[in-house]
């Protein structure tokens, strides 16, 4: 009697200790998704995205497919890159990262859904899907006004004197001390040689 317990209870063990470990043999995906909104001088306003892909897990995952396409075409233009990708293979402890750009067609609120990552492992045959991280809403063609730090002395009527490299004093006349400029041309020498620092 008891050495058929001892079998039937040493019988259950080994089962529990190759589930813990067929468990702690899986793929573990974890992907970043993040997006930064680009304001140029001359030319459209670009939104480039970037969607990072990690294996934390203890496997190699195989036939591996980004897809990021839920941008709508009204308000988004596609500028470079594409909006799916795919790998091979993805080792246990590594990443890839996919980035592509898009321009800003229509001022407004978007909120972009997660990328799509799906994958398979060896020991399953079913395809496994996996979601990147959502990114706060972006506010395209928006005009914000940035703030700029100035290390110098400013009047009551925001007139401001800047020495220049020239050694004469550059004067700008601004309102409520809101800034939408990093350089400008000096009276005198007509150089753009005065930087404003953001603050």
């Amino acid at each position: 009697m008891a050495t058929a317990t001892l079998t039937i209870f040493t019988i259950f063990a080994l089962f529990a200790v190759s589930s813990l470990t067929a468990a702690a043999e899986t793929p573990f995906v974890v992907a970043h998704k993040k997006a930064s909104v680009l304001k140029i001088k001359s030319g459209p306003e670009r939104v480039s995205v970037t969607i990072d892909v990690y294996n934390h897990g203890s496997l190699a995952i195989y036939d591996v497919s980004l897809t990021d396409d839920r941008w709508s075409s009204e308000i988004f233009g596609f500028v470079a890159g594409n909006t799916s990708t795919s790998w091979e293979k993805l080792d246990a402890g590594s990443h890839v990262s996919h980035s592509f750009e898009l321009e800003s067609k229509v001022k407004t609120t978007y909120y972009s859904p997660p990328a799509v990552i799906t994958f398979r492992i060896p020991t399953k045959s079913k395809l496994q899907e996996a979601y990147s991280t959502p990114i706060p809403a972006l506010e395209t063609l928006a005009e914000k006004t940035v703030a700029y730090k100035l290390d110098l002395f400013a009047e009551a009527t925001c007139t401001i004197w800047i020495p220049c490299f020239c050694s004469s004093p550059c004067r700008i006349v601004c309102a409520n001390y809101i800034w939408s400029i990093s350089e400008i041309k000096c009276d005198e020498c007509k150089e753009k040689t005065l930087i404003v620092h953001q603050l």
